[in-house]
């Protein structure tokens, strides 16, 4: 079952994934309605899931599950990820690549292979205090807390 992302609890369990480059607002369009689609039929076990998503930045899907009304299983987890999987093929985007860092440099967004990311770090290109996006945040509060923040606030540090 779809929900606003806002009407979920702060302990909803999120899943981020970033883009490999910036959505055109015609490619948000058809990923909201194509989003909608598949979590209005999102099931674990028979029972519709309470999940939510929202595009953030042109960049980023954001999955949200109220975990408090039903645990997704492994076999919804499967179906998300293969639905993800259809979105990268229709799209031509990469989102489920873990081994990319994206940033802000100015009002500029950069996706970079963390080995780049690395060596921008080593060479002082970013900062401490370049804004990152911690992908690994768990739930909505810390989507809400510790996504956005400077490299110096997220498990970017230990690069500096």
């Amino acid at each position: 079952m779809n929900v606003s992302f806002e009407s979920l609890p702060d302990e909803a369990r999120v899943w981020i994934y970033p883009c490999n480059r910036s959505l055109t607002d015609d490619e948000i369009k058809n990923l909201e309605v194509r989003c909608e689609e598949f979590l209005t039929e999102w099931t674990a076990h028979g029972s519709q899931l309470e999940a939510a998503f929202k595009i953030e930045h042109k960049r980023f899907i954001i999955l949200g599950l109220n975990e408090e009304s039903q645990n997704a299983s492994g076999c919804s987890i499967d179906a998300f990820v293969h639905f993800i999987q259809t979105l990268e093929r229709d799209f031509d985007i990469v989102l489920l690549d873990k081994m990319n860092v994206t940033f802000k440099q100015g009002d500029f967004f950069a996706y970079k292979p963390l080995a780049e990311f690395k060596k921008m770090a080593k060479d002082k290109a970013v900062t401490r205090k370049t804004i990152v996006f911690n992908n690994l945040v768990l739930n909505k509060k810390e989507l809400e807390t510790l996504w956005e923040v400077p490299a110096s606030d997220s498990w970017h540090e230990r690069f500096f």
